[in-house]
């Protein structure tokens, strides 16, 4: 997968080229994702609401999902609270695992945090056990922190 990435990394750099906004953003790169990654059932961003320290659901591709997760909640708040990615090889032995699809057995869930504010995370599911690599790990942070680098907070 690691040259692949790096490919969708490149293209996804050109792709956000003069283009800041946060959810327009997220749904290109969720749908960049889907179609670039192998063996994943959902991929997509939840959105940090500071007023209610929760994330809120945002563009994604895959089955319905939850749509708030408390900060710490789960291994999108834990990625969250944490300020680190969080790759689980099995969901249903992570403490506090919140199951939003059933199907979804390993995770990768990348924090996304400019200039110290916490933006939401990146998460992505898949039904096989052990899906995510600690290569997939690094180059996903790459594609966040691409993300980040296109993102106006104004």
């Amino acid at each position: 997968m690691q040259n692949v990435t790096n490919l969708v990394n490149q293209q996804f750099d050109s792709l956000l080229e003069n283009e800041t906004d946060l959810i327009s953003n997220m749904a290109n790169a969720a749908a960049l994702l889907q179609v670039s990654l192998e063996d994943i059932n959902w991929v997509g961003f939840y959105r940090y609401v500071p007023a209610n320290d929760e994330l809120i659901l945002g563009p994604f591709q895959g089955n319905v999902a939850c749509m708030h997760i408390k900060n710490g909640d789960g291994v999108c708040g834990t990625a969250l609270k944490q300020k680190h990615s969080l790759r689980v090889a099995d969901v249903h032995q992570f403490a506090g695992h919140i199951a939003c699809d059933a199907n979804s057995n390993s995770e990768l869930v990348v924090p996304l945090f400019k200039d110290g504010k916490a933006l939401g995370v990146l998460d992505i599911d898949s039904p096989s056990l052990d899906r995510f690599s600690s290569e997939d790990e690094q180059v996903l942070n790459q594609f966040a922190d691409i993300f980040v680098k296109h993102v106006d907070l104004q």
